[in-house]
């Protein structure tokens, strides 16, 4: 009997990844949930999924949660600059009770990519490594709901203003991301690195999409690094630095950097990602 925790477990990703190890038929009670928030995963509890208390700005919280855990799927925490710290406590952790592997959700390309968000997981890999516990590193690309989300504000503008270069990149839904985490949890592939990416398209497919399926016009307007900056300070009221972090983003999309051609995430799941198209007309 193989125990699997998921950390995370309060979070979208980390919710999905145990619906999708109970879909592919692992008992509940081989699965721990770790939550900070223990409510939002009240619903995996009812189905008889072990939920435990789990901070990963508590480090002393993570010994009971992984006590008897033979596998951990540590799910990348959602703060840029806080990550490092919080994964390594979940490896201290898991170093403590024993546990013969992690997979960890990563980033496409991160050891090479200009992307801000790189750096962190680039050291938890590294620690990863470091660590005497066999590791899986899942590199995923971008998340489709990183613009479906913001589809009603495309409609108010008419728009999507990028400054990607409208260069291609491979994206995936979070279902998508949390089933190839949950298949590799199951297997032994230890040592292991994918780059997972799914559907590829640009940003003027996107606007395409989104105009057919809502019969409203949207285009997409494209302008420099610069520019974006300067819209997000003056017309979502972020600050500078903020600003210009994510607007790097698309000046590494702009390079080709979010686009794979590789088939491991429709090798690892057995089926073809949910394309771009199907996941607009989804959120709609």
């Amino acid at each position: 009997m193989t125990t699997i925790a998921v950390t995370g477990a309060s979070g979208q990703l980390g919710h999905l990844i145990v619906e999708h190890l109970l879909n592919r038929g692992v008992d509940a009670g081989d699965i721990v949930a770790v939550a900070r928030t223990e409510s939002k995963a009240a619903d995996l509890a009812e189905r008889g999924v072990t939920v435990r208390h789990g901070d990963y700005d508590a480090p002393e919280t993570l010994d009971a949660a992984l006590a008897g855990v033979d596998r951990v799927v540590l799910v990348s925490a959602s703060e840029p600059g806080k990550r490092l710290p919080q994964h390594q406590a979940v490896i201290a952790a898991a170093e403590k009770a024993g546990v013969s592997r992690i997979v960890y959700t990563s980033l496409i390309r991160a050891s090479e990519t200009s992307n801000p968000l790189a750096p962190e997981h680039v050291a938890t890999e590294e620690a990863l490594a470091a660590s005497a516990i066999p590791a899986t590193i899942l590199r995923n690309s971008w998340y489709i709901e990183n613009y479906t989300a913001q589809i009603p504000g495309y409609l108010a503008q008419g728009a999507i203003t990028t400054a990607t270069a409208n260069a291609r990149l491979s994206a995936a839904t979070r279902s998508d991301y949390a089933e190839a985490a949950a298949v590799a949890a199951l297997q032994d592939a230890e040592g292991a690195t994918y780059e997972l990416g799914g559907d590829t398209f640009t940003m003027t497919n996107l606007a395409e999409a989104i105009t057919t399926a809502t019969n409203t016009d949207v285009r997409h307007h494209l302008v420099s690094v610069d520019e974006l900056v300067g819209g997000m300070v003056q017309g979502a009221g972020m600050d500078e630095g903020t600003a210009r972090f994510w607007a790097s983003v698309d000046a590494s999309i702009a390079k080709g950097e979010l686009e794979t051609e590789s088939t491991d995430l429709a090798d690892l799941i057995g089926h073809e990602p949910t394309s771009m198209q199907d996941a607009v007309r989804a959120a709609l």
